[in-house]
C-alpha cells in the first residue's frame, strides 16, 4: 500500500517529452477549437456534435496538464518546474475560457434549439448541458471586455489565490521547541492530551501573525474582484452569481439556513455538554472542539483505517469497496502532512482515467478516518459520473458534497451499532463534531463572507477588522456554546475556501451536503439494499439538472424548510443522546 500519490498516469515527470509537447500544443488546439466554433455549418446538429467532441478532447488535455501541475504543487508548493508551468497553463486557460464562451454564445444563437436537441440522439443525451449554455449566455462577461478581464484575473485574483496557498503550505509554527508545518500543528487538535491541544492552538494563532497581512491582501483582492465580475456578468451581487452557478435559488438557501438557525440553541447544548465532560466551566474553548472523548481514544494506522473503510463500505456497496481498495493500493492517496504540503483535504477527479487523487493530512484520529471516508465519497461520485457524457458531469457545489458526507454519516452509524455506552459516546462525538462543522461553523463562515463582500463596497477590511468580523460571526452561531476568550479569530486565514476565485461562498455547500446526505441515509435505513442502485444512479445524475429537480427525483423537496427541519432533527436526536451519555458518565 502506498502513502503518497502516483501522478504518473498524467506524466512521468516535468522532463517527460509528452508534458512539454502537450503544453506547447495547447494554444494551437484552442485556436483550432475557436475556429471550429466560428466556422459556418448549416446543419446545427452536426455542428453541435462536432464542437462537443472537440471540447471533450480539449478538456481531457487540460485535465491531464492541470492535474499534474496543481497536484504537484499541492504537496510541494515551491516546486520550480510546476510553478514555471503555471504561467503558460493559466494563459492557455484564459484563451480556452474565451473560446468556450464563444461556444455558449453560438449555442444561444441556434434557432429552435429544443427541437434540434430532441431530434438527435447524441445531443439528447447532453440536452441539459447544452440548453443551460444557452441560458447562461445572458450572464457572460461582455464580449468587448472579456479578454482583458480574464487576463487581468491571472495577475489578480488567481495570483492572490496561489500566493495564499504558498503562504499556508510554507508557514512553520514554533511548537515546543520545534518548527513544524502548519498542517501538522493543526492536526494536534485531535490529540488526546489536553495540553497538546491547547498549546498547538496557541502556537497556531501566534503563527498567523507572521502572514496575516499578506493573507488579508489576498482575501480582500479576491473578494473585490468577485464583486466586479458579478457586476459585469449582470448579477446583483456575488451571492446571486454563486447561486446561479450552483443551479440553486435563494429561497432554497434561506429555507436551509432557517432550519439551522432555529436549531442553534439546541445545537449549542452539544458544546456545553462536551465542555462539561472535559472539565470546563460553561462553554467549550475552540482548542477542544475536536478533542476525542469517551473511553475509546483509539488511534489508527493508515492500514487499519483502510481495513475499517473496506469493511464498512464493502457491506454497503461492493463497487465502492473495490474502488476504495484500488485507491489505497494504486497510489490515489497522499496521506501524511509534511513541509510544503497544503493543509486540509481534497479529492480531484480525472474523468479520462476513471480515477481520482486524494490529499489528506492523516494523523491517526477517528476524525482522520472520517475525512478519508469523506474524500473517498467524492472519488466514488466521480466514478459514477463516468456513466454519463463528460458534458453532463459538471456538478454544482452543494450536490458535490453529498456523496462525501453520506459516507461520513454511514461510517458513524455503522460504528455505533453494538457499541458500549462509552464507545458510543466517543463515536457520537466524532460524528457530531463533523455535523457542527458543517452546520454551526459553516454558517459562521457564510456570515463572515457576507460581511467581507459587503465591506468591499467602500474599503478593504484590515487584519484587525477581519479578525473582529470572524469573532462576530462565531458569536452569531456558536453563541454561549463556545468560550468567548478561546475562539478562532484567524479562521479566515485558515480556510482555503475563502480564496477560491471560481467558487465564492464555498461554505453553504457543506451544510447542504450534510443535511441532504442525512435525508438520503434515512431512506437507505428504511429501504436497505434496494436503495443502493438508486443512490448510485442519483450520483451519476448530479450534473444533469438543477438542484431542486435532481433532489425531487428521489422524493426530496429542498425548496421549503420542512425537509431541512427533518434533517436537522436527526442531528438534534444525536445531540440529546450525547447529552444523556455525558450526564450518565458524570
Amino acid at each position: 500500500m502506498r502513502d503518497t500519490w502516483d501522478l504518473s498516469i498524467f506524466y512521468t515527470g516535468f522532463d517527460d517529452p509528452a508534458f512539454a509537447r502537450d503544453l506547447a500544443a495547447l494554444p494551437q488546439e484552442i485556436a483550432a477549437y475557436r475556429a471550429a466554433i466560428d466556422a459556418p455549418q448549416e446543419d446545427a446538429a452536426i455542428r453541435l456534435r462536432t464542437l462537443l467532441a472537440e471540447r471533450d478532447a480539449l478538456e481531457a488535455r487540460f485535465e491531464r496538464l492541470s492535474s499534474f501541475v496543481q497536484l504537484t504543487l499541492a504537496c510541494d508548493a515551491t516546486n520550480e518546474a510546476a510553478n514555471a508551468a503555471m504561467t503558460p497553463l493559466m494563459a492557455a486557460a484564459v484563451a480556452y475560457a474565451q473560446a468556450d464562451n464563444a461556444l455558449t454564445r453560438a449555442v444561444a444563437a441556434i434557432p429552435n434549439l429544443d427541437a434540434v436537441l430532441e431530434g438527435d440522439g447524441a445531443l439528447r443525451d447532453c440536452a441539459f448541458a447544452i440548453a443551460e449554455r444557452a441560458e447562461n449566455a445572458a450572464h457572460l462577461l461582455p464580449q468587448e471586455v472579456e479578454g482583458p478581464v480574464l487576463r487581468m484575473q491571472l495577475s489578480g485574483g488567481e495570483a492572490f489565490s496561489q500566493l495564499r496557498d504558498k503562504l499556508d503550505a510554507t508557514l512553520l509554527v514554533d511548537y515546543r521547541g520545534e518548527r513544524l508545518p502548519l498542517s501538522a500543528v493543526r492536526a494536534k487538535a485531535n490529540d488526546p492530551d489536553a495540553a497538546v491541544r491547547r498549546e498547538a492552538y496557541e502556537a497556531e494563532l501566534a503563527a498567523y501573525k507572521k502572514i496575516d497581512l499578506p493573507m488579508s491582501y489576498c482575501l480582500n483582492s479576491i473578494k473585490a474582484e468577485a464583486r466586479t465580475v458579478a457586476e459585469l456578468r449582470g448579477f446583483s451581487g456575488v451571492l446571486e452569481m454563486t447561486l446561479a452557478d450552483s443551479r440553486m435559488d435563494a429561497g432554497t438557501l434561506e429555507a436551509m439556513w432557517a432550519a439551522i438557525r432555529e436549531a442553534l440553541p439546541e445545537l449549542r447544548v452539544y458544546f456545553k455538554a462536551k465542555a462539561k465532560l472535559l472539565g470546563h466551566d460553561g462553554a467549550l474553548p475552540f482548542y477542544d472542539l475536536f478533542a476525542p472523548v469517551g473511553e475509546s481514544h483509539r488511534t489508527y494506522t493508515l492500514e487499519q483505517a483502510r481495513d475499517l473503510l473496506l469493511r464498512v463500505f464493502g457491506d454497503f456497496c461492493p463497487p465502492m469497496r473495490e474502488m476504495m481498495d484500488e485507491a489505497f493500493q494504486n497510489g490515489w492517496i497522499d496521506a501524511y502532512p509534511r513541509a510544503g504540503k497544503s493543509g486540509g483535504a481534497f479529492c480531484a477527479g480525472a474523468y479520462q482515467f476513471d480515477q481520482s487523487r486524494i490529499l489528506a493530512n492523516f494523523a491517526g484520529s477517528m476524525e482522520d478516518v472520517s475525512t478519508l471516508a469523506h474524500e473517498l465519497g467524492h472519488a466514488f461520485n466521480n466514478r459514477m459520473l463516468r456513466r454519463v457524457p463528460r458534458a453532463m458531469t459538471e456538478t454544482p457545489m452543494p450536490l458535490a458534497e453529498t456523496a462525501s458526507t453520506f459516507n461520513e454519516v454511514l461510517l458513524s452509524a455503522e460504528l455505533r451499532r453494538g457499541a458500549s455506552a462509552q464507545e458510543e459516546l466517543h463515536l457520537l462525538d466524532a460524528g457530531l463534531t463533523e455535523c457542527m462543522q458543517t452546520m454551526v461553523d459553516i454558517y459562521s463562515r457564510f456570515l463572515f463572507e457576507q460581511k467581507v463582500v459587503e465591506a468591499q463596497a467602500d474599503h478593504a477590511p484590515s487584519v484587525g477588522e477581519l479578525c473582529e468580523t470572524m469573532l462576530w460571526a462565531q458569536e452569531q452561531t456558536y453563541g454561549d456554546g463556545l468560550a468567548p476568550d478561546a475562539r478562532h479569530p484567524y479562521m479566515w486565514a485558515c480556510k482555503s475556501h475563502y480564496y477560491s476565485t471560481g467558487a465564492h461562498f464555498y461554505n453553504f455547500p457543506y451544510a447542504f451536503g450534510n443535511l441532504f446526505a442525512r435525508g438520503l441515509y434515512a431512506r437507505y435505513a428504511r429501504e436497505g439494499k434496494a436503495f443502493v442502485p438508486i443512490y448510485c444512479d442519483l450520483l451519476s445524475r448530479f450534473g444533469s439538472g438543477r438542484i431542486a429537480d435532481v433532489t425531487a427525483s428521489v422524493g426530496i423537496d429542498v425548496t421549503t424548510p420542512a425537509f431541512w427541519r427533518e434533517a436537522v432533527e436527526s442531528v438534534l436526536t444525536e445531540v440529546r443522546r450525547f447529552e444523556q451519555l455525558v450526564e450518565e458518565r458524570k
